[in-house]
């Protein structure tokens, strides 16, 4: 993916740094588009996987049901109180739905490094607990734009 930010590129993340960020947090806001066109926005957990963030919806949702009549979506990932401490990306494209929808725990090699990030990340645990409940989005994004007001 080309880096499209064209204005705060000195506050931009690198990369490596952008990377490292994604690693660390847990939540992001998820924004999706309502039938009416209204935005809605929810918070969730996520993984990053150096290439695409991985979300575990409840799929009995509103930003599911939006995402299965309308897969483009925005994510915001955001840190720092004071505002020199500020920084965060935003990531939009479209989401994709991986594996079974409630995910039980079948087999889908695709969720194996998915699952054992977002498991260690947010549970502490090596294996993901699947409740029958949730499921996977997967966005790989069309675009990032990032600020780090550390740099300034």
């Amino acid at each position: 993916m080309a880096v499209t930010q064209r204005r705060g590129r000195r506050i931009m993340m690198t990369p490596g740094e952008l990377d490292a960020f994604l690693a660390e947090q847990r939540t992001c806001r998820v924004a999706t588009v309502s039938a009416d066109g209204r935005p809605h926005v929810g918070a969730l957990w996520f993984a990053w996987d150096g290439t695409s963030l991985w979300l575990y919806s409840i799929t009995r949702s509103r930003r599911w049901a939006e995402l299965r009549r309308d897969p483009r979506l925005a994510v915001v990932v955001d840190a720092g109180e004071e505002y020199g401490e500020l920084r965060g990306a935003e990531l939009s494209g479209t989401a994709a739905f991986v594996g079974e929808a409630p995910r039980t725990g079948e087999p889908c090699p695709e969720l194996d490094a998915p699952e054992r990030l977002f498991a260690r990340k947010n549970f502490g645990l090596n294996e993901m607990p699947h409740d029958g409940r949730h499921a996977w989005l997967r966005l790989t994004p069309d675009a990032i734009a990032s600020w780090d007001f550390r740099k300034l």
